[in-house]
């Protein structure tokens, strides 16, 4: 034990004394690549970004550089869906929807103009056994009538864990796959995926985004074993492989991606305030990055090369993203960052890597 100890203090000062010497955060990450385990490799998040974010042509149309929609909110939770579905709109969605509860929707709507709200969602107490099957029947038809015009998904932040409100969740998981739209999963969205792993086995389009306890609970359920932090990037790997090649991106101070295959690292520094919410500004950016890497690897004029994974992509220009906006609050805010700093803090931070000018 005191071997790995000592190990793991010497990767931490080795890792300090590089972002110390290092002036440019622009080579950070092939530096901090030589001192980290070669099972997991270092991704270099600022090129990811100048890589899929798209120029502002002004010859595009709305709709153009992303349409997102958020599956989420309740009567307890109304901060999520739209810390998530802003944050996409504040990367550079063109459009943003948030699909909720009825209870949820005013709330959702008071805190900003600029969400499309769809209050069709229901709860249990709000109908009785004899309505669920009409009612689950129009809100799947609902959601059915925009599905084809989105980009990307976000399925779960604030969803809350009412059994008829999950249960008509995972039949618009059943639509978005039928209709080939990617969906990123995260808060409540990664309970019902555990509990029904088919939701997303097999399907590429898929993204998890775990936190440290519900990255615990699917390896628990799908490996059938405990964490291991030892041998993190390797059991990674297997989960996604094991789900069915699914991307999952582990939530930690080193945030981990694989899609069963590769298995990529990014470590930039972020910032040590945890306000809840964080992960939802993931979430949104997650679903704008993972929407523009798919555009980009389908434009025949651009150098894109086909072993290349648009979720991957996503993966890390959001998690590069979401560390820089989250320093840069920090310095200006310090104890009392918020989340909604961070968002604010977004714009500026992208456009410190990819100007758009």
């Amino acid at each position: 034990m005191l071997v790995k100890h000592s190990s793991s203090t010497v990767l931490r000062r080795q890792q300090f004394l590089v972002r110390t010497l290092c002036g440019s955060r622009t080579h950070l990450p092939k530096l901090i690549r030589a001192t980290m385990s070669s099972k997991s490799e270092a991704a270099d998040a600022e090129s990811v970004l100048r890589t899929v974010t798209p120029s502002l042509d002004p010859k595009r149309h709305k709709g153009q550089a992303g349409k997102i929609a958020v599956i989420g909110g309740c009567r307890e939770y109304t901060g999520a869906p739209y810390f998530a579905a802003i944050s996409a709109l504040k990367i550079g969605a063109d459009l943003s929807h948030v699909f909720c509860t009825k209870d949820a929707a005013p709330v959702i709507k008071s805190y900003s103009p600029e969400l499309i709200v769809h209050p069709v969602l229901e709860e249990s107490y709000t109908i009785s056994e004899e309505e669920k099957r009409k009612v689950e029947d129009k809100v799947i038809g609902e959601v059915d009538k925009w599905m084809e015009r989105f980009d990307c998904l976000v399925i779960g932040p604030g969803l809350g864990r009412d059994p008829f409100l999950l249960e008509c969740v995972s039949k618009i998981m059943l639509l978005a796959k039928k209709s080939n739209v990617p969906f990123v999963v995260d808060g409540d969205g990664l309970f019902l995926v555990t509990n029904s792993i088919d939701l997303v086995k097999s399907y590429p389009l898929a993204v998890l985004t775990p936190n440290v306890n519900e990255y615990k609970r699917l390896v628990q359920k799908v490996l059938n074993c405990e964490v291991d932090e030892e041998n993190a990037g390797d059991q990674l790997r297997s989960l996604a492989k094991q789900i069915g090649g699914v991307t999952i991106l582990r939530k930690g101070k080193t945030d981990l991606i694989s899609n069963g295959e590769i298995v990529k690292s990014v470590s930039i520094y972020g910032s040590p305030r945890r306000c809840g919410g964080q992960g939802d500004i993931l979430s949104g950016g997650v679903a704008v990055f993972l929407s523009w890497a798919q555009q980009l690897k389908s434009d025949p004029e651009r150098n894109f090369s086909p072993s290349e994974s648009p979720a991957i992509l996503g993966c890390i220009a959001a998690s590069g993203l979401l560390r820089k906006a989250a320093a840069l609050a920090f310095t200006k805010h310090k104890r009392s960052t918020l989340t909604s700093d961070i968002i604010e803090c977004l714009g500026e931070s992208l456009e410190d890597i990819c100007p758009a000018s």
